[in-house]
């Protein structure tokens, strides 16, 4: 082979891979729907354990974020089962009626159905968190750590606390159960104390009352191999400039993957800007 033929083929090669960037990062978009984008990242795992989807419809949107723990591939299953649970009954139900019920039906189902599919050789659960948009409106839940925001006016604001120990050690030292001594040794910790896939799953967090969302806002959902690897101000910087959401998204999981970082965890991320009307 010539060096001319050499440096023809790399010049293709070259243009394919920018060809598959390029396709990447335009996710197509719905006429007349929201802004959406989503990206994930491996990080430093030999694994991918998050599993992102989301579902418009004409009545409304679905986004499910899960972040999967576990040992031979159960983590992945376990992710992958709770999301497809989440959109299978938003498909069969009509959730917007009533989107505290969906939830702990939603929630639940993913609960037995990891259950059912993993056993004790092949253990898996997941952090879950999800979103429900209509008119406006936003309605969430999570159990386990995955974080819900809104970004607005330059502040990435978060509506979600989570289930891991600081955050329970909070809580309880509010309300005169645990000691300042033992609350601020757990303040430390952030390990999960909830989570899909165990027997004895129970807890949700769900919305005090819906967010009334503004023209321009961006609701985020985002892995702790985002949050807890990136600045908040970073994060801020990106949702900040402009974007469509599917390069923001990618910006986003880039900027884990170029991290000085040692250990960086799988990282994934959703963005939905809300273009309606609002205040």
């Amino acid at each position: 082979m010539t060096p001319e033929m050499i440096l023809w083929g790399l010049g293709g090669l070259a243009v394919v891979l920018l060809l598959i960037r390029f396709i990447a990062l335009k996710k197509p978009q719905i006429p007349g729907g929201p802004d959406i984008g989503t990206s994930m990242t491996i990080g430093g795992r030999e694994v991918q354990e998050d599993q992102v989807e989301t579902l418009y419809t004409p009545s409304g949107l679905l986004a499910v974020l899960a972040d999967g723990m576990g040992k031979e591939y159960g983590g992945r299953l376990a992710s992958r089962a709770a999301v497809e649970t989440f959109l299978d009954l938003f498909k069969d139900y009509n959730a917007f009626d009533n989107p505290q019920y969906y939830f702990r039906k939603a929630f639940n189902a993913a609960n037995r159905a990891i259950l059912r599919i993993l056993d004790n050789e092949r253990r898996g659960s997941a952090s879950v968190g999800a979103v429900i948009v209509r008119d406006g409106w936003l309605y969430y839940a999570v159990v386990g750590n995955v974080k819900i925001c809104v970004f607005r006016g330059g502040d990435l604001v978060p509506m979600s606390a989570g289930h891991t120990l600081d955050v329970l050690a909070e809580e309880k030292f509010r309300i005169g159960r645990l000691s300042r001594e033992d609350a601020l040794t757990l303040l430390e910790t952030r390990r999960l104390y909830n989570y899909v896939g165990q027997d004895g799953f129970k807890d949700i967090e769900y919305f005090d009352r819906p967010v009334h969302l503004h023209k321009g806002d961006i609701i985020v959902l985002m892995s702790d191999g985002v949050y807890e690897l990136l600045p908040w101000r970073d994060i801020e910087d990106i949702l900040a400039n402009g974007l469509d959401c599917q390069r923001m998204a990618f910006e986003i999981t880039e900027q884990v993957n170029t991290s000085s970082a040692e250990y960086k965890d799988n990282a994934s991320v959703i963005l939905i800007r809300w273009n309606g009307g609002g205040s």
